[in-house]
């Protein structure tokens, strides 16, 4: 039988987010599942969904229980970005047979104090009632936070498959102290199965010093892998393969091992 890898997608993702990783591990044999988070499943010109400014995190992972509970067996969870939070909230639930974060948000109380990831959100979030409203990045935005190793012809195919996302769930991740409800919270003694945990160079979203962060949480379970020549946009953008590449050694071996950087 197959093994099953359930494939999150982060922030503002929808239809065609995980295309190049699903052919590349369906190449190699697994059953691939590449789900739409719930209020993202749009065309990106069309206006959001009405309720999508509060969808919580917790509504995603809910979403993404579900279809856990109708497999066989626990899947491999990997999540990108926001789905790599989304990843750990289900991985301290016991629902994953391994866990592959690549450039995961940080969950609760793990901060980065770099510029860069700063940056990103303040041009977008100065207004008032942000957390209640759905949002999208500006292309520049985008441009700075996501797509900076994209060759220039492919920028803005890319910002063009974006939709919108939650404001609240930007208070659950970043404004944590807001949050009463902890959407964020994970549990990292909960986490007992392997993880590997991902983190880019070139990351202006989520720098390899906070990814680092949340490798350590999961002590001798986990895997910390740092790509040189990478961004935040690694699954996607010049390279990928070699990412993907990794990752699947990595699955095969289930290695607890931390990596040298490469």
């Amino acid at each position: 039988m197959s093994q099953t890898i359930l494939m999150i997608h982060g922030m503002f993702g929808s239809f065609g987010y995980w295309d190049n990783f699903k052919s590349y591990f369906e190449d190699k044999g697994f059953h691939c599942l590449t789900p739409v988070l719930r209020h993202h499943d749009i065309n990106p010109e069309d206006e959001p969904h009405p309720d999508l400014g509060v969808t919580s995190i917790l509504d995603y992972a809910a979403d993404m229980e579900m279809i856990i509970k109708d497999l066989k067996e626990p899947p491999i969870i990997m999540g990108h970005s926001m789905g790599g939070l989304i990843a750990q909230i289900l991985g301290a639930k016991g629902l994953a047979k391994k866990l592959v974060l690549l450039t995961p948000a940080p969950p609760r109380g793990v901060v980065s104090y770099e510029v860069s990831s700063v940056k990103n959100l303040l041009c977008e979030i100065l207004r008032w009632g942000f957390w209640k409203k759905p949002h999208r990045f500006r292309f520049e935005t985008a441009d700075y936070a996501l797509f900076n190793l994209l060759p220039v012809a492919d920028k803005k195919k890319a910002y063009e498959k974006l939709v919108y996302e939650s404001g609240w769930v930007v208070v659950e991740i970043v404004f944590w102290l807001f949050d009463s409800k902890k959407a964020s919270q994970v549990d990292a003694s909960k986490v007992t199965c392997p993880v590997l945990v991902a983190a880019a160079q070139k990351d202006r979203s989520t720098p390899p010093a906070l990814v680092r962060k949340i490798a350590d949480r999961y002590g001798n379970v986990s895997t910390y892998k740092e790509f040189k020549n990478h961004s935040h946009w690694l699954i996607n953008e010049p390279g990928w393969q070699d990412v993907a590449a990794v990752v699947h050694e990595w699955i095969e071996r289930s290695g607890k091992n931390v990596y040298s950087d490469s």
